[in-house]
């Protein structure tokens, strides 16, 4: 049994999804963070912050660091952060006057905001590739169907007759739409994050600038400056979860009145019932509705956490960690249902 319905024993067998959970597990984020401090070792020797020889032996422990998580687990319910026990481990590998030039400049929120944004940058990445097939899947849809007829209904009323490619493109617009703002965020919105103490990178004093460029182009990240309490760019990419799935939502709202319609789809795979074997409910488009509203429910909670206090917020920074996976897990699933839903219409409109 688990807190989240995205990894439950069966529950995820409609809700789950093993390639955003792997963006959301330990070892990703581990991965992520190490190569944060790596990438800054590398950064700070290219413009002779720490000795060459520092950065070297740095991104030779990171490559081959495997921390204690037990230890982090501890560490956590203290510091409120992984990322002082993180470090202390790395240290200790890395070993000699190395050691001392580990997380040089750094403090734990540039640490694990840049882990998030290199997180978010691949599901991003995938969430745009898979609206991608549904898009791919509706237009062979509309191939196969478009010129027939269905009723158009405005307030859940019959309106005037339209072609099943009207009620196609209602669907197929936004998602193309939503593609194109996904992409466009790998240059727009992933950004480094790298502010040191208070933001202000005091120890970096006049290297400070080429040091974040350095670094950004390490990890293929956007230069921004430092983020700490601002956190739009957080908010942008939740928003644009919470637009997918509402999207989707709409298309699996539509299926689920055509099918009660019972002459305007027909689909396969449909769920069964234990109370009444002749039925075949339409799951999928029911729990695109459910994920749709779940989205727009949880980014308020991102809204939320766009209130951060001074230089830095504790309180709003642990409500997006509480949320946000859960927002790439809900789309996530949303698409994978959209893409089953719609390759499983087997026929729209009347012939």
């Amino acid at each position: 049994m688990t807190y989240s319905a995205f990894d439950h024993p069966y529950l995820s067998g409609l809700l789950g999804d093993e390639a955003v959970a792997a963006e959301f597990s330990t070892a990703a984020d581990i991965h992520a963070m190490l190569s944060f401090e790596a990438a800054l070792a590398r950064a700070e020797a290219i413009h002779g912050v720490i000795p060459e020889s520092a950065a070297d032996r740095i991104t030779e422990a990171c490559r081959g660091f495997s921390p204690d998580v037990a230890a982090l687990r501890r560490a956590m319910a203290t510091d409120g952060v992984v990322v002082p026990e993180l470090v202390r481990q790395l240290r200790t590998a890395v070993g000699g006057e190395a050691a001392a030039h580990v997380h040089y400049g750094a403090t734990s929120q540039d640490v694990i905001d840049t882990s998030l944004m290199l997180r978010m940058k691949a599901v991003a990445e995938l969430f745009a590739t898979r609206l991608g097939d549904v898009v791919s899947a509706l237009e062979r849809c509309d191939d196969q169907w478009g010129e027939r007829m269905l009723m158009g209904r405005t307030r859940m009323q019959a309106a005037i007759p339209i072609t099943v490619s009207d009620r196609l493109r209602t669907w197929i617009e936004p998602l193309l739409d939503h593609k194109d703002r996904l992409e466009a965020m790998d240059r727009d919105l992933f950004a480094i994050q790298f502010g040191g103490a208070a933001g202000t990178l005091d120890k970096l004093k006049s290297k400070a600038d080429d040091v974040r460029a350095t670094l950004a182009e390490e990890l293929a990240l956007a230069d921004f400056p430092q983020w700490h309490s601002q956190r739009s760019e957080v908010a942008d990419f939740a928003n644009a979860l919470s637009l997918v799935t509402g999207s989707l939502g709409k298309f699996g709202q539509d299926v689920a009145l055509m099918a009660q319609q019972g002459d305007e789809i027909e689909l396969a795979g449909g769920g069964g019932s234990s109370a009444m074997p002749h039925k075949q409910n339409p799951v999928a488009a029911e729990v695109l509705v459910a994920l749709a509203r779940f989205n727009a429910t949880q980014l308020s909670g991102v809204h939320h956490a766009l209130v951060h206090e001074q230089e830095r917020s504790g309180a709003a920074w642990t409500l997006e960690w509480l949320i946000m996976p859960q927002m790439a897990g809900a789309t996530a699933a949303a698409l994978r249902l959209a893409a089953e839903l719609a390759g499983n219409i087997r026929r729209l409109g009347s012939a």
